[in-house]
């Protein structure tokens, strides 16, 4: 007869995650000092959107091993429990499991490693530079491990030191994904340095290895222009507008959607207004993604997002906001109803008829900045593969796809039934001051002064964006028309983007 863990296995491994948690908590309830029983069922729980439950079975698990290892000196479910944690976004309980991990298995350049990749997410640079550098001593010339060194070097601006490791990476003939990274790497570096004659031969070199990648190649680069195709048919002012006007009380005040496009400074936005005491921000979370889910499991017929929602009476508009609010809950618990929630996810541009139809009494703050400086960014930037950054590797793609997704905010701007804001990166960073009090004022919240250091807060915290080091500093003015110094590359990108050049007032 198979046991409580045995059938939690085989549910999850059949993807019935709902039943694999009836499982493990019945697996749980019977041995409750079992930590693989619990790691399973905090991994299956975050699975369905109870992430605050589920990170709390993967730290007590993680802890129950990490204990045992000390004893067994088998430290790789720690290991699992550790990278899982990471993949939740739960960095604070991941790295108090790195630290035990480096105590109990020292010898191991693997530890070291999870210890600095851990700190290097929450902008623990210095901790994170020694983690590695003893890595490498374990294990070295181990390529990933130089480029993780020499990124982190990167982001403590030792750019010469990176510069002399990542050199030595490609001189040695890496692997693919090792020499993508590297190059990418490297163009950071060397802009940097001021040496950007020498920028863009890595990052052309880093856009042909990308699809031999698996990561890459299996992004399809349709998903995101046919959402944006079926949005601008399918929302209509008579559609957003529908439920207007209707007193939804199942919260104090609808959620504030930050957004706009990549690397456009969506990220300094949400740790300003972190800073506030009546705000919390949930960072990059994809509730919508998930809500949507919902939308399509209440309407299974065919048709686009759009198509369902006209199909919803207000009972059906009232159910996809709880399951949003219910998300909100199951990620970052009763905090959600407290003050002003706002979800920042940058592409939730790309959503915003949803937003606008759903939510017809929440608030968009839409944040600008110069298209050639964002287009810039986005391919100097290394992101995680998805179907919108698999757009983002080289100037020509990237330029159009920000005229595709701007373009559909451009049109649909104006048939909002949510109220919305546009300001630009570049007036918060020459008038810090009077452009955020227009955006507090906006959202109906008092100024506070001590938004002012809101790079003091980034420290030691898990932001889920490339800009995290960025915003670990005060705000710096040579981000703005960084593009000037690459016109020549930008040249053979710049005509989709002149349109929005004109359209959000910058100078030629």
């Amino acid at each position: 007869m198979a046991t409580f863990m045995q059938l939690g296995v085989q549910a999850a491994q059949a993807r019935n995650v709902t039943e694999a948690v009836g499982w493990f908590q019945r697996a749980h309830q019977e041995n409750p000092a079992d930590p693989v029983a619990r790691a399973w069922l905090g991994q299956c729980l975050c699975s369905l959107g109870r992430r605050l439950e589920g990170v709390d079975h993967l730290v007590k698990a993680g802890r129950l091993l990490a204990q045992a290892a000390r004893v067994s000196k088998d430290t790789s479910k720690v290991m699992e429990v550790i990278g899982q944690l990471q993949g939740w976004g739960a960095f604070a309980p991941a790295l108090e499991l790195a630290r035990a991990l480096v105590e109990i298995d020292g010898g191991n350049p693997r530890a070291h490693q999870l210890l600095a990749v851990t700190c290097g997410q929450i902008n623990l640079t210095e901790e994170a530079l020694v983690a590695v550098a003893e890595a490498l001593r374990l294990a070295p010339g181990h390529q990933m491990l130089l480029v993780l060194q020499a990124s982190l070097e990167a982001d403590a601006k030792q750019f010469e030191a990176a510069k002399a490791r990542l050199t030595e990476v490609l001189a040695k003939a890496p692997g693919a994904r090792e020499a993508f990274r590297a190059h990418k790497e490297m163009a950071r570096v060397l802009d940097g340095l001021g040496e950007y004659d020498a920028v863009f031969a890595h990052l052309e070199a880093a856009a042909k290895l990308a699809p031999t990648l698996p990561e890459f190649a299996q992004q399809d680069a349709r998903i995101i222009p046919e959402m944006i195709r079926q949005n601008e048919a399918g929302f209509s002012a008579e559609l957003m507008g529908r439920w207007a006007g209707v007193a939804f009380a199942e919260t104090p005040r609808a959620p504030v959607f930050i957004m706009g496009f990549f690397r456009s400074g969506t990220t300094l936005t949400q740790e300003v207004l972190d800073v506030h005491p009546d705000v919390f921000v949930a960072d990059e979370a994809g509730l919508l993604w998930d809500m949507q889910r919902e939308l399509h499991r209440m309407d299974s017929a065919p048709g686009t997002v759009a198509e369902k929602l006209a199909r919803l009476d207000e009972a059906g508009i009232g159910r996809l906001r709880a399951t949003y609010w219910n998300l909100a809950r199951g990620r970052y618990g009763d905090v959600v109803d407290r003050g002003l929630f706002v979800d920042k996810y940058t592409m939730n541009t790309i959503d915003v008829g949803l937003i606008s139809t759903v939510f017809p009494d929440a608030k968009v703050v839409f944040v600008l900045r110069d298209p050639r400086d964002v287009c810039l960014s986005c391919v100097m930037q290394l992101m995680n593969p998805t179907p919108a950054t698999r757009h983002l590797l080289t100037l020509e793609d990237t330029a159009a796809f920000y005229a595709q997704v701007m373009a559909w905010w451009l049109s649909v701007r104006e048939r909002l039934s949510v109220e919305y804001l546009e300001f630009r990166y570049e007036d918060a960073v020459e008038s810090f001051e009077p452009t955020f009090q227009r955006v507090f004022a906006f959202l109906g919240l008092s100024w506070d002064p001590k938004v002012v250091e809101f790079h003091e807060r980034a420290v030691g915290k898990f932001i889920a964006s490339p800009s995290r080091n960025q915003v670990a500093q005060p705000l710096y003015s040579s981000s703005v028309a960084r593009w000037r110094r690459y016109t020549a590359e930008l040249s053979s990108a710049s005509a989709p983007l002149t349109m929005f050049i004109d359209a959000f007032h910058y100078p030629k």
